[in-house]
């Protein structure tokens, strides 16, 4: 029998970012700036390992151009408060991931655009009222919200990862390599069922919410961690990790456990504005205007 997933990544289940978790990623976001470096011994800097910026587009699947004359507005939809992607900046105007992304593609498309915040569970109903004409909300596609909208090619998606102790980062994760360790996980979450799945040598222990499952790996509980990978680069990068911890490993990112991504909604049969939205996108990558992006938002890269 399938297993029963839940995304943890999925905004309708957000646990992934404590309180005074979101609230400190907001003043990192606006600040947009990364953090000093810390001050160098050597008479000349060192240069450090390029970020890793994941690529979503693929360069041999070059989207047509197409009838951009028929696209006179997007009306955005965006959420109200899901830092970092989207959160109402010290002007009172929306802020975020997403908000930058919907404005490139605006610019892009050369087309007006107006972004509107609304609470997540009334944005679907607002698209099929007519009261808005795309939904960029790291809107996790579903195919219980396909049945409802349409969606353009994903934007990112939300990659699972091991997070270690600094003094036992692991440079490749295996299931053979994991055999006897005790490895954490929230309790009926996707991240959960994949380990059950696939690293049944592993001592699995489940926690109940982030924040204990986090504290255990600062504590030495247990050996490592396994969840959401973008929660997880701010916690590591944040001062409730205490410095204590490191990515261990690459991305997992199997579409049956963690989804196929996050892409922007439109309504059902609105094939113009998602064939622009998708030609837009994939020349902002090209241009390297998206890695520009993802770079100003994610110091400490999920991938």
């Amino acid at each position: 029998m399938q297993p029963q997933i839940v995304s943890t990544h999925n905004k309708r289940l957000r646990a992934a970012l404590p309180a005074t978790a979101v609230l400190r990623v907001a003043i990192l976001m606006l600040a947009l700036s990364p953090m000093p470096a810390a001050a160098q011994t050597a008479p000349a800097p060192q240069a450090s390992a390029p970020q890793a910026v994941p690529g979503f587009w693929d360069p041999r699947r070059r989207p047509d151009r197409p009838d951009l004359s028929r696209v006179t507005l997007i009306r955005f939809l965006t959420e109200t408060d899901y830092p970092p992607f989207n959160f109402t900046g010290p002007d009172g105007n929306p802020a975020g991931f997403n908000v930058d992304l919907a404005r490139l593609i605006c610019e892009e498309i050369k087309v007006t655009c107006t972004i509107q915040m609304r609470r997540f569970e009334t944005l679907v109903d607002a698209i099929n009222g007519n009261r808005g004409d795309a939904i960029i909300a790291s809107m996790a596609v579903t195919p219980q919200l396909r049945s409802k909208l349409d969606f353009s090619d994903p934007y990112y998606r939300a990659p699972a990862r091991f997070v270690s102790r600094r003094d036992n980062v692991m440079a490749e994760v295996r299931p053979e390599l994991l055999e006897g360790k005790k490895v954490g996980a929230i309790a009926g979450s996707a991240h959960e069922a994949y380990l059950k799945s696939q690293f049944t040598d592993a001592q699995i222990v489940s926690f109940p919410n982030d924040e204990t499952l986090r504290l255990a790996l600062r504590r030495s509980e247990v050996d490592l961690i396994f969840g959401d990978a973008i929660s997880l680069a701010f916690w590591i990068n944040g001062t409730d990790s205490a410095d204590c911890c490191a990515f261990s490993g690459g991305p997992f990112v199997e579409g049956r456990y963690f989804g196929e991504g996050i892409g922007i909604g439109v309504k059902r049969g609105n094939d113009t504005l998602r064939q622009a939205l998708n030609w837009a996108m994939f020349r902002l990558w090209e241009k390297g205007r998206y890695t520009d992006l993802w770079l100003r938002y994610f110091s400490v890269s999920p991938f």
